[in-house]
């Protein structure tokens, strides 16, 4: 049976012809209007990425990663977009021999949002680039308010940005960080926005603003060149998909860590979740040890499939999804000790009123990303490097011109063959594990997308099950008694992700929640 839990929820947003949500309203504002002009789900979706990195600076920027997934419903099909940026070329074993640094220019791997923007914009929009990257323009030059998120984040960089003085002067005010409500104007930003609207991605990966990279990520340590820059390009690729139940759930596929997400619903497809209630001791321990199960593969197979030679299929036959359900034991957790890299993304979700559907997440990777700025361009550059092993027997080695594993990814939802469902959330390692709940929350438990987000949740990282402070005590107990090392944190500052979903009924309906951890919101037309 549905059980809810014992928390005021705040209604979703409803709307007939249109809906976006993301962790901005001003991203989530710009979205809209493009609907409301006419715009099709994919426009919504460029404008609102392009504004992101103007509004939430610390967590995605133009020298970032995107992954997409697209359903443009006249086509009938889903297409992934994966564009990790590649380590370049002289990022060997050699070069890191002391490890790879947090920070700094050997951090960075080949940025890949803009070029994600030049293959979406080109296949699936229907408005010029000018036209739906002007918001953004704006918002970078005429300023946008400081929220109290971004006056948090940016009061705490002071000793910080000391030492990458490039990032205080892109971001700073009159040489200290700015207050809650404050104006935030970046120019720099502004004309690089610019170049890119009329030119796309060459005016990024070439040129003048290629070489500004290249040369500022080698002054701060790295390795890049413009050739690595010329070089990349995203991944158009078949996302990967299970059947769960009576739903079709796609997800980004590799070098994207989306699999995992589907081997945990194949998992726990062989429980009855529904029956167990949300939130019991027993649907909370089986799907931690389904977590665990499908980490466990994560770090034995899954890198870029250029260099490794895995079949990611392999992870979502019914077969293995039995053997190792088969390992769960119902009364006892199972030991893990997973890494845990730092990072931290933002992310957003469109659907129209045709059906189109579009689930977009972008990031720098850990908060301020490398913290290296490049001066004249506004542009922040990301430390995706990081997320390399240096073992070289691991499937995620570092070699040049390799994409990372990636953190990264994304969901779409069919019921009956019908676009149901789109979301996504930034957090790292807990990405699959809070997708993998509010999932389950809406297609176990009848949740709406509010609802599920809102409910308390749970995430599995170092040999530590955190769990959000409203978890019932009952159920904290007894996941303590079965040996789980269960921590309570409060939901304001749990790393378990900011969700943005939509659901679509089959009324044409769209039903929009985002996550109140954070502040952005769902809004409909």
């Amino acid at each position: 049976m549905t059980e809810t839990i014992d928390i005021k929820f705040r209604g979703p947003t409803l709307g007939p012809n249109g809906m976006v949500a993301s962790a901005h309203p001003l991203a989530s504002h710009s979205g809209v209007e493009v609907m409301r002009r006419g715009g099709n789900a994919f426009d919504a979706a460029m404008a609102m990425s392009a504004l992101l990195p103007v509004v939430k600076p610390a967590l995605n920027h133009l020298g970032g990663d995107a992954y997409v997934l697209v359903y443009p419903r006249a086509e009938g099909k889903v297409t992934a977009i994966c564009s990790g940026g590649k380590a370049p070329a002289k990022a060997t074993l050699d070069a890191y021999s002391r490890g790879i640094p947090q920070h700094g220019g050997a951090a960075v791997a080949i940025p890949g949002l803009v070029d994600a923007w030049e293959v979406f914009h080109g296949r699936w929009c229907t408005r010029p680039r000018e036209e739906l990257m002007a918001p953004a323009i704006s918002a970078a030059r005429d300023g946008v308010p400081v929220t109290r998120e971004l006056a948090l984040g940016l009061g705490g960089t002071t000793r910080f940005f000391a030492k990458y003085e490039n990032m205080a002067r892109a971001l700073y005010i009159d040489g200290r960080p700015p207050h809650f409500g404050e104006i935030l104007g970046q120019p720099a930003l502004a004309n690089t926005l610019e170049r890119i609207a009329r030119e796309g991605r060459s005016a990024l990966y070439e040129g003048e603003i290629a070489e500004k990279l290249a040369a500022g990520v080698q002054a701060a340590g790295g390795h890049m060149t413009p050739d690595d820059l010329a070089s990349h390009s995203a991944d158009v690729l078949e996302p990967l998909s299970v059947d769960y139940r009576e739903y079709t759930v796609f997800e980004t596929p590799p070098n994207s860590q989306g699999l995992i997400l589907l081997e945990e619903l194949k998992i726990a497809e062989g429980w009855d979740l529904a029956s167990w209630g949300h939130l019991s001791p027993d649907a909370v321990h089986h799907m931690v040890e389904a977590k665990k199960l499908a980490f466990e593969d994560r770090q034995r197979f899954v890198g870029d499939r250029t260099f490794v030679d895995f079949d990611p299929q392999r992870l979502l036959t019914p077969e293995h999804a039995a053997q190792r359900r088969a390992l769960v034991d119902p009364a006892r957790a199972r030991p893990t000790n997973d890494p845990a890299p730092s990072s931290d993304t933002t992310s957003f979700v469109v659907i129209d009123g045709e059906g189109n559907m579009c689930s977009f997440i972008q990031s720098l990777y850990a908060q301020w990303g490398s913290a290296v700025a490049i001066d004249g361009t506004g542009i922040i550059m990301n430390n995706r490097m990081t997320g390399f092993s240096l073992d070289p027997t691991h499937p995620n080695v570092l070699a040049p011109g390799k994409r990372t594993m990636h953190t990264l990814n994304t969901y779409l939802v069919f019921k009956d063959g019908e676009p149901y469902i789109a979301g996504n959330t930034p957090g790292g390692d807990y990405q699959v594990q809070t997708n993998f709940q509010i999932l389950t929350a809406m297609l176990d438990h009848g949740f709406d997308p509010q609802q599920a987000i809102d409910a308390a949740r749970w995430g599995d990282n170092t040999g530590v099950l955190r769990v959000e402070d409203h978890m019932p005590e009952e159920t904290q107990r007894e996941l303590a008694r079965r040996g789980h090392n269960v921590q309570p944190v409060n939901r304001t500052v749990a790393p378990m992700g900011r969700a943005q979903v939509i659901m679509r009924e089959a009324s044409g309906v769209l039903i929009g929640g985002s996550d109140e951890r954070g502040e952005g919101s769902a809004a409909g037309s």
